[in-house]
């Protein structure tokens, strides 16, 4: 191989390291000190050297602008810059310690540290549930609805994890981590960090030291050493070993031991000490380290893959080891890692959720015996982190090895020493639930090679260095090279590296050349690495392009003697005698088009070829010192012109006469070219031109790679034609594809002087070229991209040419070089293609075709904004069309970028992608208002004043429990009233109420006052009642927890008397203790329910933070509503003793109720261990007194029944069933005054767990037989041998709750046989025997089980009556004495069936229902409200107002959140009634009535899911309280689970550019059952039950439209679940239903004196703008569209044109602008301004000033006929019966095309021009310059209008149309030889001359290529004259 000539570069070194040098100047000099004393340093130090040792990493910078960044450290610092700026230092002199190492990576973080919300899990929530816990059966009817159902399944998806870069600092007993993000982290280290490296992807490696000792004691026992190299992959992570014994495929390890091995592949060697790791690259192939044994003195290679968290079920080793009985306690390599940051507390430890689908703790990778790698060691802990199925596992059987005492049982009692922020849990209780459990790798690893190396090697193995470089395919396989150079031995080692088809890694031969150092670096190639190698002669040289070696010549004077710290393109290097220095070595062209040149070089040249004339260009190149400009492209084309061999010649169109002064250069300068068509500037002189040189003849035989590398440059300037930002290149590259092409393709030069005239020299004679140097395999006429992209388009079979055709001519034998891998120079051509290829393809639908086109289009950079902003208009405009299609009719399955890109940001924001977290909860967002237009008006100055006063004087503070927060939401869902107002005046507790009185001056002091005090006791007991009805009505309102301390509004007692305007108080001490606490309870319970159940902030650590220093009423009833939200699930364990350990009733009863709730359904058997440490029936020894008093316990086993509810577990369905006849609650006493609350609650506990299950199983008929014995009492049915037996219990007590508990249980089973146990008794004998209020429950009971009978009519309600009591009853209508006993019954029961049919329509607003409640609410109001004196007549309205009471509930029911105006008109005048027989039970009907009514404001209702049904049933139990106090009927806790029946139904459109609310009609498609229907609603409104909606559909002409299909997508219906708000984009022209309710004021109205305005565009004209209705332009854009573009683009173009300072040119560009702006606001297509923009620039082009006239003419001529030939046959949607209006109209187009041609028109007519064109005919050269520098010009504009014509006229080439004229003359000489003319014809022959320039024109086309008509018979014509005249010339001159 000759010696190639060394490149010459100067490198400019700078500091190696500005850290380190920062560091050494506060070092001092150590003292030695005795030899005892450095001993007892060096073991202290560990891994680090001496004190003032200081160490440094370099690295890429990710988060700055510098190329690298470093990381020095020294024994008490850690420092971090980049660029030599410091941007982080951490002190570590307060540990104590000695810094060892430290490393800069990537660290996985789970995203819950960043945030929490209720869905997260906390303490009592476990991702995995108990083994026995009830699996639902898929075919059953579902218990909980849709939106339970959808919680449910997003909080079992894994959490994933975010990739953060950190720092990590090991000292010498701990590690910390310093995320750069600001979280920091700390962790015990078990043993001294000798080194770390970080790893790929993420995660680091470490490798502790290893001690004297150590190996000593080994040597003895002849055991390994234990293993030194582990990996962390994440903060809370076990160091796991490294994996060994796999190979690696797939990116998957595999084991290579057979199943029989009984060998262990155990871990590398600890002798091997890492001295490198590669951690930079993504590829898989690079993740390389290496390790030297020093005692074989063994250099090894490996490769290693991270195993992902979800292929933790990789295939292991299937060897055992036993486990050594000794390493049971032993602790563990590392322990829980516990964050320092103050924001992150030691309860986010708990946040980190570890994925549902991993395996056993122990089959998890870098698992030791009783640790996991994914979880800190607190997880092990039971009940200490939540969340950890494995912390929880039961436990072994007895034997088992990995069972060892109690450690193994995790239901013992634990406790914690010192909880809080940062304590330390005590390792030692682990669980190891796998037997011969071992420590399994996250990272494994693959041995690739392995050599001996000398000891001098051994000893300088820190300047052993290594490389990966040359990382590419090469046409055929994926290589990879890596270099190992040892220093001492002086050899370089390269290890080829293929990648299989199996991706496996395999080496290939190896190769050593001499050399001492190396490093790899990018120089000459963007993203790919070659190696900077230290020969030993100590010269720098480049191993580029394989092992082709460039020698560099370094001008500093010094030898190099070492390379290191190798980073992109910057290296330090070491030089001899000198100090180190660091450079940088980029010899790569930053000028995009050079690069793009060479990379289409290496495409078209073989390897060898291409080195050489890469070292040519390089050698050029540095003449000028490498410099980063335009010149860099003169010596790559000069470098081509000497690799083929041709004479040198300039290239530069636009170079000029060498000239100094300033004059020159600033006339030939690109600013004067930029302005030459100024007006100014043409009135000037300006300095003359350097004429482009004429190319000499090449008369030397043609080089053999000379057509391909034209070939090749002829595609990259067609790819440059794509992209107006690269013209100015192509305006460089063309002369050099002239050159190319004089020499074997002349033609090809003639097409590219026609589109850029005065971009070449003359139009060159064809008689030029030499004919021996033709290449027939090149086309006569080059490839045209727009013709090929147009017929392509107008004809789907057209065969398109390829675009790597060179290959097809290049020399036999030869291949590519591929010295650029896979990087593609013609990207953009590719691209392009393919979307055409989609638009064309005629087996697709006109949507079809768009979509595809879309999806490519989108994957180009930057979403395809990129590639769509620089097309030119005609090739845009199919694009654009094509967007359009897409934007009219979307698909639902895209991308949100691509609907972004579409301009539907609405179907964006709405997140129907199945990929994507579906839509963030922007209903109320807090962030919704940021950065857009304010949807709520600002404040005044005024309302500022007065909250500046109150904030003064304290009253900011106080809130009223009523604030909603949501003023755009408000004022839009009840616009028509202040109906929410009212409610809220109503429901307020925290206000003073007035009371009007009538005046009695009768009365004394002493009388008024007593009476005043009666108002005021009456309207306290309703005022207690008001919190239950506010909970409802202002629930979910808070989506965001601030830090600060949770306000609860306190309850006003006060009255204000009116109109004495006198405030009363209470009497102290009226008021009993008792009623205030569950007062104050109720309205804790509002307070906190005002927390949306969706509310972040929400923590175990701001629970805690609220809590006062004495458990109140009030916050147990905040933590009974957090937990009836789902957050309670956020609290942490010793935060739950905390409560529950002062023994607080309502603490406890919210604590258990809450807790249960919060896991509702979930069997957690943390939450049922709670429960059974307050409830004895679920102890063995239920007898045993636990000093709980009875509401707790049945606020237990409430709690029990949500927690197991739907799940049918008989174990505890038989612990709640038995204690419904509690033996000891048979008698009432003082102990038991709360039996019939426990009773109830009983027996809605079972009822609940039993819900809907009910079957004929054996278990369930004992079930059935025991209950008809609670209800009837009827001991013969329970034992029928034994006669005079009566069961040990009172029936009047669980006739009622077992009556519940049977309907619940067999809950719409529909079974007629059941609902006979609960018989209504239809005589009077049979209905004394038992309580009338019993029926309402048998009713209620009897229609739950018979749920497809309810029907909303008299006769369901008629069948409900027994026949005797119905007979009775309606003779009572005819004034007949009615029985006292069916009188009653039938009150009762027809209240029963009005709850019962409002189950069934609760939520539905049905009218049917609404209405027939109604009707009973007012029969029964009249009766409610009579007074008589008689005693019958009171039982008898008692029993009516308890009707009354339940049937108020059930008419909310159904019209809940709805606001029904008439329901609200009832409910506010039963509000107003608290005379005494009124009692605290109506007034909480009363008050959860109206809340119901405004469920959540209106944003709720209620669902109808078999648990909504139970939840409504516990809240609106028939059995209502007489005073606040009273638990002993009923508890009143459980009046607040109708949270669990909420459904968010709400449905809410947002305009998506203004964020503001707006009415929006809405289609939607039901099914009930076999029938379907459609409802039309306006939005917002309440939508019916989610499962049942088929697809919502938004088709109104004001909105974008856009289609939800719920049932066949199954995302959408997820979308809908997660948020209901539908986000709509207004089309422009149009204004909001709210702003135009009847569309009078829309665009196409108020414009219509301006309808002309299109025309203008056509033919572009003054208007007077003062004629057009709105005159203020700015406000008239505004008023129809916020986008910011069309506002500013009104402000600045759209000018008043009566302006006197404005020419007639700004006022017609005015005009234009105008409007350009009303036709694309008018069609909502902004997308046309730019076009629109670009053809009246196009307009005013002129021969004489725009160089690239030609080529407009042809972009512009390409639009033209896209649109008159193939839009309306294949864009316009007209083959589907859906056609649509262009974006452009045609004639748009053809005025502006006509505007050109006219212009070419008038210099065609010149006899300059026509003497240009005879010539050009002929074959003669035409010449380009004149004599003068004015006739200079006017040959380049004659040159220009030349060009024009032949392009416009698609005229052959010269050469061609010397070959037609030989043509034509020998035809027509043949034709008159024959002596008789043809037939038809006459003597003069002109129908032979027709026929011939026929023919000729025929032949022509054939020969070239065209857009749209091709060569015209006039212009034959002319040519032919050309012909003519110039054999007349030659006959003349012979």
């Amino acid at each position: 191989m000759t010696s190639l000539q060394p490149l010459p570069i100067h490198l400019n070194g700078r500091l190696v390291s500005p850290a380190a040098h920062f560091l050494r100047r506060d070092h001092k000099p150590e003292e030695e000190g005795s030899e005892l004393l450095q001993t007892i340093r060096a073991t202290l130090q560990g891994s680090r050297g001496p004190k003032d040792c200081i160490n440094t990493e370099i690295s890429i910078s990710y988060h700055t602008a510098a190329e690298e960044e470093e990381l020095c450290w020294d024994a008490d610092s850690v420092t971090l810059t980049a660029g030599g700026i410091i941007i982080k230092r951490w002190i570590f002199k307060t540990e104590g310690q000695p810094v060892q190492c430290a490393c800069i990576g990537w660290f996985e973080q789970s995203s819950s540290v960043f945030s929490s919300s209720a869905s997260k899990s906390g303490n009592y929530t476990e991702e995995e549930e108990v083994l026995d816990a009830f699996i639902p059966d898929p075919d059953q009817r579902p218990t909980f609805g849709p939106f339970s159902r959808q919680t449910r399944d997003s909080k079992s998806q894994s959490d994933p994890g975010i990739r953060s870069r950190a720092v990590f600092v090991f000292l010498r007993s701990i590690g910390k981590v310093y995320v750069l993000n600001g979280l920091e982290y700390t962790f015990h280290l078990p043993f001294i960090v000798r080194s770390a490296w970080a790893l790929s992807p993420h995660g680091i490696m470490l490798q502790r030291l290893l001690d004297k000792s150590e190996v000593e004691e080994a040597k003895l026992s002849g055991d390994e050493l234990l293993p030194t190299l582990f990996t962390m992959v994440n903060p809370f992570a076990e160091a796991a070993v490294v994996g060994l014994g796999y190979t690696i495929k797939d990116g998957l390890p595999i084991p290579l031991e057979d199943a029989d091995s009984e060998k262990a592949p155990g871990s590398i060697p600890a002798q091997e000490e890492v001295l490198w790791v590669s951690s930079r690259s993504s590829e898989p192939t690079d993740h390389l380290f290496v390790t030297l044994d020093k005692g074989s003195q063994t250099i090894t290679v490996w490769r290693y893959v991270f195993v992902h968290s979800h292929t933790h079920n990789y295939p292991l080793p299937t060897t055992h080891t036993a486990v050594r009985h000794g390493s049971r306690h032993r602790r563990s390599m590392s322990g829980p890692l516990s964050p320092r940051r103050t924001a992150i507390h030691h309860p986010n430890l708990s946040s980190f959720e570890i994925p549902a689908e991993l395996p056993p703790l122990a089959s998890l990778p870098g698992m030791p015996p009783a640790l996991n790698t994914a979880i800190p060691m607190a997880a092990i802990v039971p009940g200490a982190v939540p969340d950890v199925p494995w912390a929880n596992a039961p436990p072994k059987a007895k034997g088992s090895r990995a069972s060892f005492g109690a450690i193994g049982r995790p239901d013992l009692p634990f406790s914690l020493d010192k909880p809080g922020c940062g304590s330390v849990v005590d390792p030692s209780p682990h669980i190891d639930p796998v037997e011969n459990a071992r420590m399994r790798p996250a990272y494994c690893v693959d041995k690739l090679y392995s050599a001996k190396v000398s000891q001098e090697d051994c000893e300088l193995w820190r300047d052993i260095t290594f490389g990966i470089f040359d990382r590419r395919w090469d046409g055929l396989h994926e290589w990879t090279r890596f270099a190992l150079c040892l220093p001492a031995s002086g050899v370089l080692t390269i290890i080829p590296l293929l990648k299989t088809k199996e991706k496996r890694v395999v080496t290939d031969a190896v190769v050593q050349i001499p050399a001492i150092s190396a490093a790899s670096l990018k120089i000459l190639r963007p993203g790919i690495e070659d190696l900077l190698i230290v020969k030993p002669d100590r010269t720098l040289a480049i191993l580029t392009y394989g092992l082709h070696e460039l020698p560099l010549q370094v001008h500093t004077g010094g030898e190099a003697v070492g390379l290191k710290a190798a980073v992109e393109s910057s290296v330090s290097i070491r030089w001899k005698d000198q100090e180190a220095s660091r450079t940088t070595v980029n010899l790569l062209p930053a000028v995009p088009h050079v690069q793009q040149l060479l990379l289409l070089l290496a495409m078209v040249l073989p390897l060898a070829e291409f080195f050489s004339l890469h070292h040519t260009f390089l050698l050029k190149w540095s003449v000028r010192k490498f410099s980063q400009d335009e010149e860099a492209f003169e010596d790559l084309c000069s470098a081509i012109f000497d690799f083929l061999g041709l004479e040198p010649f300039d290239t530069s169109a636009s170079s000029t006469s060498k000239s100094n002064d300033a004059w020159s250069i600033l006339g030939n300068s690109s600013t004067t070219a930029r302005l030459v068509s100024d007006v100014v500037l043409k009135r000037l002189k300006m300095p003359k031109q350097k004429p482009v040189e004429d190319p000499p003849i090449h008369h030397k035989p043609v080089h053999k790679y000379h057509s391909s590398i034209l070939l090749g440059l002829h595609h990259l300037g067609q790819c440059f034609l794509l992209s107006t930002n690269r013209h100015k290149a192509l305006m460089r590259l063309i002369p050099a594809i002239c050159r190319l092409a004089y020499v074997v393709r002349p033609e090809w030069a003639d097409y590219w002087k026609r589109l850029f005239p005065d971009t070449c020299g003359p139009w060159r004679s064809p008689q030029m070229t030499v004919p021996a140097n033709l290449d027939e395999r090149l086309q006569i006429w080059p490839a045209d991209v727009f013709a090929d992209l147009f017929a392509r388009m107008n004809n789907s079979e057209w065969n398109k040419p390829a675009l790597d055709s060179w290959q097809l001519i290049l020399p036999k034998g030869s291949l590519p070089s591929f010295a650029f891998g896979r990087q593609d120079p013609l990207v953009r051509s590719h691209q392009i293609n393919a979307i055409y290829d989609a638009l064309a393809d005629g087996n697709e639908t006109t949507r079809k075709r768009a979509e595809m086109a879309l999806r490519l289009l989108s994957r180009t950079g930057e979403g395809g904004y990129d590639l769509l902003s620089r097309l030119p208009i005609g090739l845009a405009m199919p694009l654009h069309e094509a967007i359009r299609t897409c934007q009219v009719s979307p698909a639902g399955e895209w991308h949100p970028s691509a609907y972004q890109f579409i301009g539907r940001h609405d179907l964006a924001e709405n997140g129907l992608h199945r990929a994507l977290d579906f839509i963030r909860h922007a209903l109320f967002d807090a962030h919704a208002n940021v950065l857009q237009l304010p949807t709520f008006s600002r404040k005044s100055m005024s309302e500022h004043h007065e909250e500046a006063r109150k904030a003064m004087i304290g009253e900011l503070a106080a809130v009223t429990g009523m604030e909603l927060g949501m003023e755009d939401y408000i004022a839009t869902r009840f616009s028509q009233d202040k109906r929410l107002e009212e409610v809220g005046r109503i429901l307020c507790s925290s206000s003073v109420p007035v009371i009007k009185t009538l005046e009695r001056p009768e009365l004394s002091e002493v009388d008024q006052a007593k009476e005043y005090q009666h108002y005021a006791m009456r309207v306290a007991e309703r005022t207690l009642a008001l919190p239950p009805g506010r909970a409802l009505h202002t629930f979910g309102c808070v989506e965001v927890v601030t830090k600060e301390a949770y306000a609860i509004p306190k309850i006003e007692f006060s009255i204000r008397i009116q109109p004495q305007n006198q405030l009363v108080l209470p009497e102290a001490g009226k008021i009993p203790i008792e009623c205030t606490s569950w007062g104050d309870f109720h309205n804790g319970v509002a307070a906190g329910l005002r927390i949306s159940p969706s509310a972040t902030g929400v923590q175990s650590s701001w629970i805690k933070f609220n809590k006062p220093s004495e458990l109140t009423p009030e916050h147990a009833g905040f933590l009974y509503a957090l937990g009836l939200a789902g957050h309670l699930r956020e609290m942490l364990t010793w935060h739950t003793f905390a409560y529950l350990t002062p023994k607080h009733d309502l603490t406890s009863i919210a604590i258990l109720l809450g807790l249960s709730a919060a896991n509702v359904g979930t069997s957690n058997r943390h939450v049922t261990k709670l429960i059974a440490v307050h409830t004895p029936a679920l102890l063995p020894t239920p007898g045993v007194d636990l000093n709980v008093p009875l509401i707790t316990q049945a606020a237990g086993l409430s709690g029990l029944g949500l927690l197991y509810m739907g799940t049918r577990n008989r174990r505890m369905a038989e612990v709640c069933l038995s204690q419904i006849s509690r033996r000891d609650l048979v008698q009432p006493d003082l102990s038991n005054e709360y039996r019939e609350s426990y009773t109830y609650s009983t027996a809605l506990a079972f009822g609940m767990i039993m819900l809907g299950k009910g079957s004929d199983v054996p278990a369930d008929l004992v079930i059935l037989s025991r209950l008809r014995v609670l209800i009837h009492g009827d001991g013969q049915a329970l034992n029928p041998t034994t006669k005079n037996s009566r069961p040990a219990f009172d029936v009047n007590l669980t006739s009622p709750a077992a009556s519940i508990a049977l309907g619940l249980m067999y809950l719409r089973t529909n079974r007629q046989d059941i609902a006979d146990v609960l018989t209504i008794p239809d005589t009077i004998v049979t209905l004394d025997r038992i309580q009338p209020s019993f029926l309402m429950i048998r009713t209620l009971a009897r229609a739950l089980i018979m749920w497809d009978a309810i029907a909303p009519s008299e006769d369901w309600f008629t069948s409900q009556i027994p026949e005797a009591i119905k007979k009775a009853v309606d003779g009572g209508k005819s004034k007949l004495p009615v029985p006292e006993s069916f009188d009653l019954a039938y009150w009762n029961i027809i209240a029963g069936c009005c709850f019962a049919l409002a189950l069934k329509f609760a939520g539905s607003a049905r009218q049917e229902a609404s209405y027939l409640v109604m009707s009973y609410y007012d029969t029964f109001s009249r009766m409610a409200y009579t007074n008589t004196p008689a005693f019958e007549h009171k039982i008898k309205r008692a029993a009516v107002r308890d009707g009354l009471n339940l049937i108020s509930i059930a008419l909310s029911i159904i019209v809940a959140g709805s606001g029904d105006i008439q329901v609200l008109r009832r409910l506010r005048y039963a509000f107003g009634l608290y005379h005494p027989p009124v009692r605290y039970g109506t007034h909480v009907t009363i008050h959860m009535s109206i809340g119901l009514l405004f469920l959540g404001s209106g944003r709720y209702t209620l669902g109808t899911s078999d648990a909504a049904i139970a939840a409504m049933v516990a809240a609106f139990f028939p059995r209502f309280n007489q005073v606040s106090s009273d638990n002993k009927s009923y508890l009143q806790a459980l009046r607040h689970l109708w949270v669990l029946a909420v459904e968010p139904r709400c449905l809410v459109a947002r305009d998506v550019d203004t964020k503001e609310v707006v009415f929006l009609p809405v289609k939607i498609k039901l099914k009930d059952g076999d029938e379907t229907g459609t409802a039309q609603l306006v939005m917002p409104t309440l939508v019916p039950d989610i499962d049942k909606i088929q697809s919502l559909r938004v088709d109104t002409p004001r909105y974008w439209p856009f289609y939800i299909d719920i049932a066949n997508l199954p995302h959408h219906k997820e979308a809908l679940l997660r948020n209901q708000t539908l986000f709509v984009k207004r089309r422009t022209a149009f204004l909001s239903y709210m702003e135009d309710p009847k569309g009078s004021r829309s665009l196409f109205v108020r414009s219509g004196s301006s309808a002309g305005d299109a025309a203008v565009l056509d033919f572009p004209q003054l208007k007077n703008a003062e004629t057009h209705p709105a005159t203020d332009l700015y406000h008239f854009i505004s008023s129809y569209s916020n986008d910011p573009f069309f506002l500013a683009f009104a402000d600045h173009f759209c000018r008043s044109s009566s302006s006197s300072s404005s020419t007639d040119a700004e006022k017609l560009f005015f005009a234009y602008c105008y409007a350009t702006l009303h036709d694309s606001i008018l069609q909502d297509k902004p997308r046309t301004i730019q076009t629109h923009l670009t053809l009246y620039r196009t307009r005013q082009m002129s021969l004489s000033s725009d160089k690239d006239i030609v080529f407009a003419h042809q972009d512009l001529k390409f639009a033209h006929e896209f649109y008159s030939k193939i839009y309306e046959r294949r864009f316009s949607g007209r083959a589907e019966n859906n056609p649509r209006p262009s974006l452009l109209r045609s004639s748009t187009l053809r005025s502006a095309l006509h505007a050109l041609e006219e212009q070419l028109e008038g210099w065609h007519v010149q006899p300059a021009f026509m003497g240009l064109l005879r010539r050009y005919a002929r074959g003669s050269d035409v010449p380009s310059k004149g004599e003068k520098q004015e006739q200079e010009e006017e040959e380049k504009v004659l040159g220009r209008a030349l060009g024009w014509y032949l392009q416009r006229n698609s005229i052959p080439t010269a050469s061609v149309l010397g070959v037609l004229c030989r043509l034509a003359e020998n035809s027509k000489r043949r034709c008159l030889e024959q002596g008789k003319p043809p037939h038809g014809t006459t003597e003069e022959g002109g129908v032979l001359e027709e026929g011939i320039r026929e023919v000729v024109r025929k032949a022509g086309e054939q020969l070239t290529t065209s857009v749209g008509s091709g060569w015209s018979l006039r212009c034959v014509r002319e040519v032919m004259d050309g012909w003519e005249s110039g054999r007349v010339a030659m006959e003349g001159v012979a």
